[in-house]
């Protein structure tokens, strides 16, 4: 099997755009696309600007950064994914979208050998293969934000997913300079099925009066040497993506734990999302 040179990512947002520079700082040819132009112009931007930060601090050098830009094409055609042996969805966590994209990816990309993965934070890997006519070539694939910073992946294979296409996702992964684990293809995998009740145990806590914000993230940063509280974690991570989390594993377990408390449905309801657009359980400046 030919090694993995050509990369497709679909969604330009935080993930999709920390994916596109990490591979293509690791040498890959790497094709995004993105519903309008407007979004690729984003994009194109969130990832020059984190290249630019990290020629900044000395993370990489100006020939570096022009190899990685030198390497990145935009299209809004999945048509363009024909030749790709390799493609990451990045889109909403949202079942049906994610269906619709890997369902019209199924149909785009050419390569007969090629891997569809999914960076689903909680949603059951086989419910989304099984939207494609290759579903032993899908597997998910979940990415930790920064990408450019955060070292794991988590690998989650399907009932349906072959072994081969395990272990060339587990070395891709090990190429793109991550660490990975392998998970069980139940919502939540690993990391979020023990962070999340975590996370919205501190939303109960500021829901009933327990406790503010402040000094809930303090005590579990200074009491308990986390590098960051709970509460600007869900900013970090954003509300809405963390409600929706929440909801695929309550769905599945239907334990009380994962519910998402009424205190983060009416933030989202409210549009404070977190850091992405300023407002969260803290306030922040634009950009």
């Amino acid at each position: 099997m030919d090694p993995i040179t050509r990369l497709g990512i679909v969604g330009c947002g935080l993930m999709g755009s920390g994916i596109a520079e990490v591979a293509s700082r690791n040498g890959l040819d790497v094709r995004v696309a993105e519903a309008t132009p407007d979004a690729i112009a984003a994009g194109r931007r969130r990832i020059t600007t984190s290249l630019d930060r990290g020629l900044k601090r000395g993370k990489l050098t100006e020939e570096q950064r022009e190899q990685a830009l030198a390497g990145l094409s935009f299209t809004h055609d999945l048509s363009d994914m024909a030749d790709r042996q390799f493609v990451v969805e990045a889109v909403a966590e949202d079942r049906n979208i994610k269906s619709d994209v890997l369902r019209a990816l199924d149909k785009a990309v050419e390569e007969s050998s090629a891997i569809l993965a999914t960076n689903t934070s909680s949603i059951p890997i086989v419910d989304l293969a099984v939207a494609t006519q290759r579903p032993s070539q899908v597997v998910g694939m979940h990415f930790f934000n920064p990408v450019p910073v955060q070292h794991l992946v988590e690998v989650i294979p399907a009932l349906t997913t072959s072994q081969e296409t395990l272990w060339r996702t587990r070395e891709f992964a090990t190429r793109l300079g991550k660490q990975p684990i392998q998970a069980a293809d139940r919502s939540g995998f690993v990391v979020n099925a023990l962070l999340v009740p975590y996370l919205l145990s501190a939303v109960r806590m500021v829901e009933s009066g327990s406790a503010r914000p402040d000094d809930i993230d303090k005590g579990m940063e200074l009491g308990c040497a986390h590098p960051m509280g709970p509460l600007r974690l869900l900013d970090l991570i954003g509300l809405d993506t963390t409600q929706a989390i929440a909801e695929s594993m309550y769905e599945e377990f239907k334990e009380p734990l994962y519910a998402p408390p009424a205190l983060l449905r009416r933030m989202v309801a409210a549009g404070h999302l977190g850091r992405k657009n300023g407002r969260g359980f803290y306030m922040y400046e634009a950009g």
